[in-house]
């Protein structure tokens, strides 16, 4: 199964010339899951390779309007690309923190949008230490009104759970995907995609010195069924499947000046991608942090800290153009940003990107234990 990860939008604040609002996709045979949606998503969307009826899932970290003000218009366009009948629709499924199920029933409802395809808002309860208090929205304002719309299905409420101090969003046989706590100014979270291990390959010369002929039988053996040959000889999976091939992990960071807890450290652990903001450069930690963001220097601690193997810079601050745009003497230097973090990696391994508008970086399988 191939997996690529794809930078729409990488700039902070709001959209510009240079750089679009934060959005990325990610991108598995056959679906396209989404994280954040920033104002003008769905133009960035219309430029890049990607396509938007693919989309099945989206996970939005925080209510910013930088980071959300663009999905009210995806829902639509994608309503609007899609056959006017089409055989058979999949619900997309959004994720995201309390308060964003109220601000698409109120979007949609007031515009009179009227999707084709149906969809549910599965919401993640805070907690009080996630923002200051100033930032943490009344129950009043984060209160469901109205009925469901007419494409809206119910969706579920998702408390943190004590035991693994994270969110277990979903699972299936392919993955199991997690949210994780961040601080910032108003509640935001961590995604943490988590590939299960796949059988390894089989092996077809013993299968064949057995009398084992290709077919429905192998498909068995794979799918972890034991088979019994003509002789009486019950056959295990394990004598004749290579090691298992581990699962490949990416982690997508919101907004924030600090994670909290220990599942973060635990979930990121050895991570294939870390995406992390890094809206200032280090001389402006103070700033930074401040505002609820981090630099590189605190980007690189935390991927330092989890032995991750690439670590993926976005969010910049719209002073940083992308290098092709940068002028001499002009502004700010967004390699200074890249220079910053692969200070404290270094020695380390660990890889730095800086993400750029429609930048891809595919994350390859890994090779058996």
């Amino acid at each position: 199964m191939s997996m690529e990860l794809t930078f729409l939008g990488t700039g902070s604040a709001y959209p510009s010339p240079h750089r679009g609002a934060s959005a990325l996709v990610l991108r598995t045979d056959g679906e396209s899951w989404m994280f954040d949606c920033g104002e003008g998503t769905q133009t960035q969307l219309m430029k890049s390779q990607l396509r938007a009826g693919r989309i099945t899932k989206v996970f939005i970290s925080h209510l910013h309007g930088d980071h959300v003000f663009g999905l009210p218009g995806l829902l639509c366009t994608v309503s609007l690309n899609l056959p006017h009948e089409p055989k058979r629709l999949q619900c997309v499924d959004i994720y995201g923190p309390l308060g964003l199920r109220h601000f698409l029933r109120v979007t949609l409802g007031l515009t009179a949008s009227q999707l084709i395809f149906p969809y549910a808002v599965h919401e993640l309860e805070p907690t009080s230490d996630q923002s200051p208090e100033g930032g943490q929205s009344s129950r009043e304002d984060t209160a469901e009104h109205g009925c469901l719309l007419p494409q809206e299905q119910e969706g579920r409420n998702i408390l943190l759970d004590p035991g693994s101090d994270s969110y277990l969003l979903f699972e299936d046989s392919h993955f199991e995907v997690r949210a994780f706590r961040l601080f910032h100014r108003v509640p935001s979270f961590g995604f943490c995609v988590q590939e299960k291990d796949r059988p390894g390959r089989l092996r077809t010369e013993l299968l064949k010195e057995l009398g084992v002929k290709p077919g429905p039988m192998y498909g068995r053996l794979k799918s972890g069924e034991n088979l019994t040959l003509d002789c009486g000889r019950v056959l295990t999976p394990g004598e004749v499947l290579e090691e298992d091939i581990p699962g490949r992990k990416v982690c997508v960071l919101g907004d924030c000046s600090s994670v909290l807890g220990q599942a973060p450290l635990r979930l990121c652990c050895g991570a294939d991608i870390l995406v992390h903001e890094a809206t200032l450069g280090d001389e402006q930690q103070e700033k930074a942090v401040e505002h609820g963001h981090s630099t590189p220097k605190m980007a690189a601690a935390l991927a330092r800290e989890c032995q991750v193997r690439t670590l993926v810079l976005y969010h910049f601050s719209q002073r940083y153009k992308p290098p092709a745009l940068q002028k001499e003497g002009e502004g700010d230097d967004v390699c200074e940003l890249k220079r910053q973090a692969e200070e404290v990696l270094q020695g380390t391994g660990i890889e730095v990107m800086l993400a750029e508008d429609f930048f891809s970086v595919s994350i390859p399988l890994k090779k058996p234990r």
